[in-house]
């Protein structure tokens, strides 16, 4: 699969993106032609060699020759797009942009994005810089895009609403779910129009992916600030396989027993559990000179452990306790319910990818329905996972 990852260190826009994808390998004289149809006679497109901050770079620049002679409103921006030649997926992004775009200035100014003008020369712009990048990716065979955390820079801006702290508030308003955060010099590094194109090219933020990288591109902005490398890196390569399940952090909690009463491990367990555990085990073992005891081992998400230990240390005759972070990778995981004789047993579904599943009834629920109506509680587990079967089958 050809991942494309966006490196945002020092913010995003669309020429970033236009000139980083070239700089890692896309036909600048495909892009070109690629955009043709869209208001080809308004601008032209150049690309060159620059160095920002002691990094190479290549820059895509928009040279407008006029504008439109009235703003225009998002349904026009659409029906441009709609009436190119580009290929319907881009043209479907690259609407969802503008759309995003029109919601962002909507939100900022208290307006209906329907009421949103997009001005003159800055349209132009805007409708190569978006309906570029999506090309780009699509003539590149992306299949999977990442990013970093955007750097959104520092400061203030001066703006045709006046001088605005950075982030504007359309960017802010683009940003809500995206990680950010702001560094680098007292100036905007991320514009609308490029935090938009992220935001829909973009399902995963986080550092570097696993990947095989066969190129690295770098797209410049068009400030040069002192000592800064203005620019966007965007890594193109091939992914991996992603691992089946989810990574988290947890703490184990531990503890040897030699000479607590037996009876109270039930106690101690429910209490544990309580405490915020994600789990409790009690594996016997030969302790020194030969004693028998029991290791007690509990998992616990960090914001728990403290609550944890200090059950165990409580609750049972320990006098100290072993804490270790881990990571664990568990399966995504649902609960479902079924109706049986007894009553409704929810039945916890694990997703093993590729379209298989795991499903267990919940115990408890079958306990309770087998006390109540004297049945053996594993007919009970037996007729919950027929009706769950027969449930999936009515889904499908």
């Amino acid at each position: 699969m050809t991942l494309l990852h966006f490196d945002c260190f020092s913010g995003v826009s669309g020429d970033m993106i236009l000139g980083a994808l070239v700089d890692a390998g896309l036909p600048f004289k495909d892009l070109v032609h690629g955009l043709k149809s869209v208001a080809s006679d308004a601008y032209e497109l150049k690309c060159r060699k620059v160095t920002r901050g002691g990094v190479a770079a290549t820059k895509v620049e928009v040279v407008v020759r006029e504008g439109f002679r009235a703003p225009l409103p998002l349904s026009r921006v659409q029906r441009i797009i709609a009436s190119s030649q580009l290929p319907a997926g881009v043209k479907d992004r690259s609407r969802e942009v503008f759309d995003r775009l029109a919601r962002a200035e909507g939100a900022a100014h208290r307006v209906s994005p329907s009421e949103v003008q997009f001005h003159e020369i800055g349209v132009v712009d805007s409708l190569v810089d978006v309906t570029g990048a999506v090309l780009g990716c699509h003539l590149l065979g992306v299949e999977r895009a990442t990013a970093s955390p955007v750097n959104l820079g520092v400061g203030m801006v001066d703006s045709a609403h006046g001088t605005l702290p950075v982030p504007g508030p359309a960017v802010a308003s683009l940003a809500r779910g995206v990680p950010v955060y702001s560094a680098g010099p007292a100036r905007e590094l991320t514009t609308p129009t490029g935090l938009a194109v992220l935001s829909v090219l973009v399902r995963e933020f986080g550092p570097l992916p696993t990947m095989r990288p066969t190129a690295v591109g770098y797209g410049a902005g068009t400030a040069d600030p002192n000592g800064w490398p203005n620019v966007l890196r965007v890594f193109l390569g091939e992914s991996f396989p992603a691992p089946v399940g989810d990574t988290e952090t947890v703490v184990q909690i531990e503890t040897n027993l030699d000479d607590l009463n037996p009876q109270a491990y039930e106690t101690v367990m429910d209490r544990v559990f309580a405490a915020g555990a994600l789990d409790v085990t009690l594996t016997p073992v030969i302790m020194k000179q030969g004693r028998p005891g029991i290791v007690l081992a509990a998992l616990a998400p960090r914001e728990k452990a403290d609550a944890v230990a200090a059950v165990v240390l409580r609750d049972t005759t320990t006098l100290g306790v072993r804490l270790q972070e881990m990571s664990r990778r568990v399966l995504p995981r649902r609960l479902e319910s079924v109706r049986t004789r007894g009553g409704m047993v929810r039945v916890k579904v694990a997703e093993t990818g590729e379209g298989g599943i795991k499903a267990a009834p919940e115990y408890q629920d079958c306990k309770r329905i087998a006390e109540q109506s004297g049945r053996p509680v594993r007919d009970i587990i037996e007729e919950a996972m027929q009706a769950f079967t027969r449930q999936g089958k009515r889904k499908k």
